[in-house]
């Protein structure tokens, strides 16, 4: 675990606490940490989930898929950052995505009623966790809502420029690398991976981007 507190510090759900506070609230807070291979499922669509996951090393995918194997991307989860935030913090809910590892990946598992409950003295900085937990949620829903905006559109030429242009106000800059390879673009745009091609193609003839496997340039 001490490896990790580091990435565990500079995590937003950890934001305002040190690494001396954080070691006494691990274990308050009923932590524990799993390693998974490539592929592996941290979470399966069904399963209960009663605890918040936080990648500490590689990265992890957060999926739907249908009962003919269709395959839907709905974010990609990198360190520092968390999953089934909204499914362990609602009592009883099932999945209805699942969580596969991207690589091989370590993710640590906070019990999500002790993440809650606001223990006596013992974690004075209880409460700002729970702060950056509602902060956490907030942000998924806004990923989740812009995701719901790109795939809204009824082309894959127009899903393509919806998340292009929305990258590029996210980051301030015209030039940047996307997080998905493109089957995972594809996945995540719900659109089939020949014709996503084809329209990348199409939209670097007309000089509006160009690319390089995952590296693209808006021409503005």
């Amino acid at each position: 675990m001490e490896e990790f507190l580091p990435v565990i510090a500079s995590s937003p759900l950890f934001s305002g606490v040190s690494e001396n506070e954080l070691m006494a609230m691990l274990s308050c807070l009923g932590t524990r940490t799993e390693r998974f291979p490539k592929d592996a499922f941290l979470l399966r669509a069904g399963d209960m989930a009663d605890s918040v996951g936080l990648v500490l090393s590689g990265s992890v995918l957060v999926i739907q898929e249908d009962v003919w194997g269709n395959r839907n991307i709905l974010s990609k989860v990198g360190p520092e950052q968390t999953f089934a935030v909204a499914f362990a913090c609602a009592p009883g809910s099932v999945l209805n995505v699942s969580v596969s590892a991207e690589m091989p990946t370590t993710a640590m598992f906070l019990n999500v009623k002790r993440v809650l409950t606001v223990c006596p003295s013992a974690c004075e900085h209880h409460s700002r966790i729970i702060r950056n937990l509602l902060s956490e949620l907030a942000e998924k829903n806004l990923r989740f809502s812009e995701k719901l905006t790109h795939m809204g559109q009824r082309t894959t030429r127009a899903k393509l420029l919806s998340y292009f242009s929305a990258e590029a106000q996210k980051r301030g800059t015209y030039e940047f690398d996307v997080p998905f390879s493109r089957q995972q673009l594809a996945d995540y745009l719900a659109v089939e991976r020949s014709g996503l091609s084809l329209e990348l193609g199409k939209l670097r003839g007309e000089g509006l981007i160009e690319f390089h496997k995952s590296h693209f340039v808006l021409k503005v």
